[in-house]
């Protein structure tokens, strides 16, 4: 379990400018990631455009993220999806060499009952040779995993070993941290709040920012578990324009420019997605430059 406490990066996947997979690109990202003493990555989660990416392209991605990293970090794969049986062939198919467990999200647009949500995390944790991580994050999927399921599922799936929670809701990550086993990791999935939510008990994060800046938010996440937040707090105040920008015309559009002016990869996404506004990338240039001269 200690594999995922810290900071996980959801990492970006970077395209040329024809629209291919930019590998050359991805291993610079892994390579200063690692660099930057991260604790793990997650490849092909909603940051790395997995919607927009076909079977073939994920297993070649999934397997080159594993020759790159080499087993200097745990590897999450995220596999989600909102048909219960494509996500299973999904799992039987995924080699799994290199990973350490999987990511998935709560099934979108269906709008699935608690029960439903209960059900569809259960099959995956009885047939997944992995351990399996919960994704809450409804402003995308449009339901929400309440904390009763999340704690049904903990207690119920012995494979079911964390959740990423990016509810924003307070009350939500308090009930889990209550009634959820000790062992049951509860993950920040927002930047914003992995501070407050570490306070309460989270493991850490899985990020977005830390693609861009991984040695400045790893080592306050780091503090942060520590219980050191009176050193941490400037760091996580230090980081709030920035993080403010990466997100204000969509992710990972916001990243990727802070990747592009740190010569890591290019800015390029897949439709329906595009590159930030020309004022949007002026901001976060003048931040990059601020807090990593």
């Amino acid at each position: 379990m200690k594999k995922f406490h810290g900071t996980g990066v959801a990492l970006v996947t970077p395209f040329n400018a024809d629209g291919s997979v930019d590998y050359e690109g991805l291993k610079n990202l892994i390579n200063y990631l690692i660099d930057g003493k991260v604790e793990y990555l997650v490849s092909l989660g909603t940051t790395g455009e997995a919607s927009t990416l076909n079977k073939n392209e994920k297993k070649k991605i999934w397997e080159f993220t594993a020759e790159i990293n080499n087993g200097r970090l745990p590897l999450v794969a995220g596999i989600g999806g909102n048909d219960t049986a494509s996500i299973l062939e999904d799992i039987k198919e995924f080699q799994g060499n290199g990973y350490d467990a999987i990511l998935s999200a709560s099934p979108y647009y269906n709008k699935p009952t608690q029960e439903g949500i209960y059900q569809h995390y259960k099959v995956i944790g009885e047939q997944s040779n992995l351990p399996v991580l919960l994704y809450n994050v409804p402003g995308r999927t449009g339901s929400n995993i309440s904390a009763e399921t999340t704690c049904r599922l903990a207690i119920d799936c012995e494979n079911i070993i964390a959740i990423k929670e990016a509810s924003g809701n307070f009350d939500q990550f308090n009930q889990i941290m209550r009634d959820k086993p000790e062992n049951f990791l509860l993950i920040s999935g927002d930047d914003p709040v992995a501070l407050p939510m570490i306070a309460l008990g989270a493991a850490g994060v899985i990020s977005v920012v830390g693609n861009a800046l991984p040695s400045q938010l790893s080592d306050m996440i780091r503090l942060c578990l520590q219980g050191d937040f009176s050193t941490a707090l400037p760091m996580h105040l230090n980081l709030i324009e920035f993080t403010r920008l990466m997100f204000a015309e969509g992710n990972p559009a916001g990243v990727k420019a802070a990747l592009k002016h740190f010569a890591i990869c290019d800015d390029n996404l897949r439709l329906p997605l595009v590159k930030i506004s020309p004022a949007l990338n002026a901001s976060i240039i003048s931040q990059c430059k601020r807090i990593n001269p």
